[in-house]
């Protein structure tokens, strides 16, 4: 299978009304973070299914997926990628890292939240894991909008692993970010935190409360009880 056969299954796919909602919602119109990309309408359930039905697409091929401008040729190569990787994760460490290196050095391609957010947490939390972290910092730095995001996201692996400094630490850095899809992301990593510990996201946001932004606040609370929620966003 070659990437020209993913993207003759992926044509009938598509649906010109889902694709109108999914612009919006991708923020593809003129000056905003996604201009530019085009979107089929393929609801994801039916891109998982191509992506399996192309596991085993030759790296070269995953490879020109990433570079078109069609958001779902993108979005199956990384969930093949993705579907790849945690099958070497478990039996060849060496081939998930190559995995991981591949994933980085097309990230051109990772250019959407949901693209990030279908990715990143094995991709790239798998490395993590590996104690392989030095990378957090290049993304972490970087002024492009979706390296940061990856960064923060690729963190969901630590905490699952009940590890939460990287989080705090990279949520810490982005407090005054200028995009709210970074306050949105940090939001929800720090709920995730919650999730497993909630005095240490309590403690968190009581030490960064007065600069949090509120939409970072309000994902972070979620799921707090919703008198201690509301007397927390009320003091911020």
């Amino acid at each position: 299978m070659t990437a020209d056969d993913v993207i003759a299954r992926l044509a009938p796919l598509a649906d010109d009304a889902r694709a109108v909602f999914v612009q919006r919602v991708l923020g593809v119109a003129p000056g905003n973070y996604g201009e530019g990309d085009i979107v089929l309408g393929i609801p994801m359930p039916a891109v998982r299914a191509e992506a399996r039905a192309a596991r085993g697409l030759p790296l070269d091929e995953v490879a020109r997926l990433l570079a078109s401008p069609v958001h779902e040729h993108r979005m199956t190569a990384l969930v093949i990628l993705v579907e790849r990787h945690r099958r070497a994760a478990r039996r060849d460490p060496a081939g998930a890292a190559v995995l991981a290196r591949f994933y980085l050095d097309h990230r051109a391609g990772v250019d959407n939240w949901d693209l990030v957010d279908v990715s990143a947490p094995d991709l790239l939390g798998g490395e993590l894991l590996a104690g392989r972290r030095e990378v957090l910092e290049e993304l972490a730095g970087s002024k492009r909008l979706w390296d940061r995001r990856i960064a923060v996201v690729a963190t969901f692996a630590l905490i699952r692993a009940g590890e939460f400094d990287e989080t705090l630490a990279l949520c810490e850095r982005f407090l005054d970010d200028p995009h709210h899809l970074m306050h949105k992301a940090c939001g929800w990593m720090l709920r995730e935190v919650g999730k497993r510990d909630e005095e240490v996201l309590l403690g968190w946001i009581e030490a960064h409360r007065h600069r949090m932004p509120r939409t970072m606040l309000r994902y972070a609370l979620e799921r707090i009880g919703p008198d201690r929620r509301a007397a927390l966003m009320a003091r911020a």
